[in-house]
């Protein structure tokens, strides 16, 4: 721990990285409590994984990955969405299909790409002692996004995730406000992305809310718990890759599940 707090004491890359895990807590923790409430874990997957497609893409073309990465996490959002409203029994199957081929097509792209992607592999398995202030301030913007239409839109989500016809029934729209939440799920993705990579990305999603949903009594508090859990993991995480030298992603989804598997045994005591 002393070494720890001496290189960040010392070192910028650590400050950044440490600042990293903060912000990418916020969108985690307000948005996994949404995904684990509404049990959509699974499509969220789907979502992440179609993201490679988009770098990929961006890559080929020249342009910055994680542009690449933001647009196809939207569009396979609402195409996600789309096929969960429309065809709900074969959704599995279709998710499924759109996981696979935006890998598919990620992968296909980066190797017809010339040269060695360095970024790219960083975002594929993340590695948090590469944050840049330029990443930072996405972070902050996204987080600044996801908290604003969290908020404005509260109740509204809070009708779907929890009963779609009394929401129906109240006027609200809840295949747009769906389609929306999926958005917003879209961005956390990119915003954890360089946290714990797109292979990982769904175990920070839902872990540390799913921690969070066994001490808390109402959505908001849930969110707040789920930020907390976050922030403990990826810091955690985070101390105790470094000395060893250790992959800091899949340390820090580590901690997650042991925080998982605590909050359980804890919860079954109590």
């Amino acid at each position: 721990m002393n070494e720890f707090l001496s290189a960040v004491a010392d070192y910028r890359f650590m400050q950044l990285a440490l600042a990293a895990c903060l912000l990418a807590s916020v969108g985690c923790g307000v948005i996994g409590s949404y995904v684990v409430v509404r049990r959509i874990g699974f499509l969220a997957g789907g979502i992440a994984h179609s993201v490679l497609a988009g770098m990929g893409a961006a890559y080929f073309l020249g342009g910055a990955p994680v542009v690449g990465a933001v647009v196809a996490a939207l569009l396979a959002a609402i195409l996600v969405g789309w096929v969960n409203l429309k065809w709900r029994q074969d959704e599995d199957v279709l998710i499924a299909a759109l996981w696979s081929m935006g890998m598919a097509a990620g992968i296909i792209l980066i190797s017809r790409t010339p040269g060695y992607a360095p970024d790219l592999m960083s975002y594929l398995f993340g590695n948090i002692l590469l944050v840049t202030p330029g990443d930072l301030a996405l972070m902050a913007g996204l987080d600044l996004i996801i908290l604003l239409l969290a908020a404005v839109f509260y109740k509204q989500f809070l009708a779907t995730v929890f009963d779609e016809e009394f929401a129906r029934l109240r006027g609200v729209n809840v295949e747009l406000f769906y389609i929306l939440l999926l958005c917003i799920i879209a961005l956390t993705v990119v915003l954890l992305m360089r946290i714990v990579g797109l292979i990982l990305v769904i175990a920070l999603l839902i872990l540390p809310a799913a921690s969070a949903a066994l001490f808390s009594r109402s959505l908001t508090q849930m969110m707040w718990l789920a930020v907390l859990f976050s922030t403990a993991v990826t810091v955690t995480g985070l101390v105790l890759s470094y000395g060893p030298n250790l992959p800091s992603g899949s340390t820090i989804v580590i901690v997650a599940g042991v925080i998982y598997l605590a909050s359980l045994w804890l919860k079954a005591l109590y």
